[in-house]
């Protein structure tokens, strides 16, 4: 019978056997000692068939292609976090001029809202702490980003934006309305680009970007922020008010003798952003990071969660 090069227990087995036997015998010692010999050299050669077999088994096999995978992903994922989150914690802009987006908690005064739950689990995919860089108005939330003193936000889509931020896909879909006084003589869209008009924005808004482009003959007056528009609007006597329908309604209800007009003016996009700076895989990860946020009705979930009504969960394509 052949023995496996590699079947050290086998050997030994026999080994022991052949020892013991030549302990226990009661024959001469002499005819003895070449059966000792043989154990002992059996002895040897099973320790050096051991320690062979043990080396070829523990070499290390050529790298497979899924161990290559394995590394490259481990190391791609390394180079994300230290680009979006170059400090180790992942600092994101939390804009609480849009209450579709944030807002305060009443009870414990901390931001809340689906733009603050993303962040915290992007936070938690990198594996990273979250830090809320928190902004009274879009235009600050940009400059956070752009500046650096983010390293995400969360924005409506512009061209103006995107000449330094890398924009996702939406994950959201909002609506800009004018809002007017009761006995006002506007009852359309149309009606609102006039000489002589006045439109209240909130500066550095989407919706204040937008209407910059759009109206050529009605004047834009800014206020710092978007929740102040209502008042600013009032306050200065003006003709119309722009800005985020949910926002509209609220202040309407409120100050009462206001009314939104039949239809919207714009489809706000929001999505998230990352400075163009930090490199093409970082805004892909991000991008699919808001894809599949949407797919698993996280942001659904988030919106009906914090009672946002109103707001659409954005599709592909959109």
């Amino acid at each position: 019978m052949t023995d496996n090069v590699y079947d050290a227990p086998g050997l030994l087995i026999r080994c022991v056997h052949c020892i013991r036997f030549s302990r226990f015998s009661r024959a001469a010692s002499a005819p003895m000692i070449p059966t000792l010999r043989s154990a002992a050299l059996i002895l040897t050669l099973c320790t050096l068939n051991a320690t062979h077999g043990a080396s070829a088994q523990a070499r290390p096999s050529p790298p497979s292609a899924t161990s290559t995978s394995t590394i490259m992903t481990t190391s791609a994922d390394k180079t994300i976090v230290a680009a979006l989150a170059p400090t180790g914690t992942l600092r994101a802009s939390i804009n609480l001029g849009n209450p579709v987006l944030a807002s305060l908690d009443a009870k414990t005064g901390q931001p809340e809202g689906v733009s603050v739950d993303l962040a915290n689990e992007l936070a938690r995919e990198l594996g990273v702490p979250l830090a809320l860089v928190v902004a009274q108005s879009a235009g600050a939330s940009v400059t956070n980003v752009s500046s650096g003193a983010a390293d995400i936000g969360f924005f409506a889509v512009d061209p103006k934006r995107g000449e330094e931020i890398a924009f996702t896909d939406p994950y959201v879909l909002i609506e800009g309305f004018y809002l007017v006084r009761d006995d006002s003589p506007i009852k359309t869209n149309a009606q609102v680009d006039q000489p002589g008009n006045t439109v209240a924005v909130g500066k550095g808004s989407a919706y204040d970007l937008f209407l910059t482009r759009e109206l050529h003959q009605a004047t834009i007056v800014r206020i710092p922020t978007s929740p102040a528009v209502v008042q600013g609007f009032l306050a200065q006597n003006l003709t119309v008010a722009a800005g985020v329908k949910q926002q509209l309604q609220k202040d309407a209800r409120e100050a009462g003798g206001l009314r939104l007009l039949d239809q919207r003016f714009m489809v706000i996009r929001q999505a998230m952003g990352v400075p163009k700076n930090r490199g093409e895989a970082a805004a892909q990860y991000l991008t699919n990071f808001v894809k599949q946020m949407r797919a698993s009705s996280f942001v659904a979930d988030s919106l009906k969660r914090h009672r946002i009504d109103g707001a659409v969960v954005a599709g592909d394509g959109s």
